[in-house]
Order: C-alpha cells, then structure tokens, then sequence
C-alpha cells in the first residue's frame, strides 16, 4: 500500500467552493521520503484550503510547528518554531506537468490530487539556511560577530586595479 495515499485530497465528489482539510505530521511522514533530513522531532500541523472552481483547483497549505535543529557554531539541539505557506494552482490538461513554479498540470480524467509532496517542499522551504541557538552565549555572539563579513558602504567606490585603469585609458583614446 501506498502510504502517501493518506494525502489524497479527492476532489471530484465537491462541489466548487472552499474545502478545508487538516494533517498532522511527524517523524514517520518525513521517512516516506529518500532524502537526508536537516532537522530531527518534527511537529507539524498542515491546513489544506482547497477552493475547487469549475475549470480548476486553488490550494492553500499552512504548515505550523516546530522542529530540532542542531546549532551551527555550538552544535547544541535546539527547537526551532516553523510556519510557512505556499499556493499551488492545478489545472486540468492532456498530462501531468509541473514545470511551472506555481501551476501544476494534471490529467483531466484524475479525481484527487495528492499534497504529500508539496507539504514536505513547504517544510522544507521554512527551514533556515544559517542554524543559529537562541540560547548562544553572549562570548560565541562575540566570535560569530568578529569572523563575521562585514557590510561595504553603498557610497564607497570600489578599489580598482591600475592595469585595467590604463586598458581603459587605452579604449577612451579612440
């Protein structure tokens, strides 16, 4: 048995309008996937807003929840809050096909359409890519801002290099 089948939203018995549905998600969801996972212990409530029109689907998907990260500079777990939102645009057509960023295309004699994927693309997407403990010391605070990259004034010019200044004295010449 297919177990992202339990995220099936079966469309075809509603009537247009707005349809809400409602998953919790953890550990076990995250394993139905092949990939490595950033984060440890999710804890993850999704809302589905499904608003089915004649011609095509509007959906809506909230994730909320938390997650344990592990700190870049302490290494120590920490629980990190998630929310985030995407909306997706399915439309009927001879194929599947999601090469669109937010219109997905599916064939016209389907009756569900499966969010599996783009819940774990809407976790995915709220995990930051710097991982920093709330709980750092103000001493690791004082490192992290000493190894830092610093920020150019936009007002300052950009140091040139003589040997393009003379090639371009070269070309204002002609």
């Amino acid at each position: 048995m297919d177990k992202l089948r339990n995220y099936d939203i079966s469309f075809s018995g509603l009537k247009p309008g707005k349809h809400e549905f409602k998953f919790e998600i953890d550990k076990a969801f995250f394993q139905l996937f092949d990939t490595e996972q950033e984060f440890t212990n999710p804890k993850i409530s999704v809302d589905v807003l499904l608003n089915k029109h004649t011609t095509f689907l509007e959906f809506e998907i909230k994730v909320m929840g938390t997650v344990d990260l592990v700190c870049d500079i302490s290494s120590e777990n920490f629980s990190y809050p998630i929310e985030n939102q995407i909306d997706i645009l399915v439309k009927f057509g001879e194929e599947y096909d999601d090469s669109e960023e937010d219109v997905i295309t599916i064939p016209s004699n389907d009756h569900a359409f499966n969010v599996a994927q783009l819940i774990y693309e809407n976790v995915a997407l709220a995990i930051p890519m710097k991982k920093i403990s709330p709980n750092l010391s103000d001493e690791d605070l004082k490192i992290l801002e000493k190894f830092s990259p610093k920020d150019t004034e936009e007002n300052e010019e950009p140091k040139s290099d003589p040997r393009w200044d003379a090639l371009k004295n070269l070309k204002n010449k002609n």
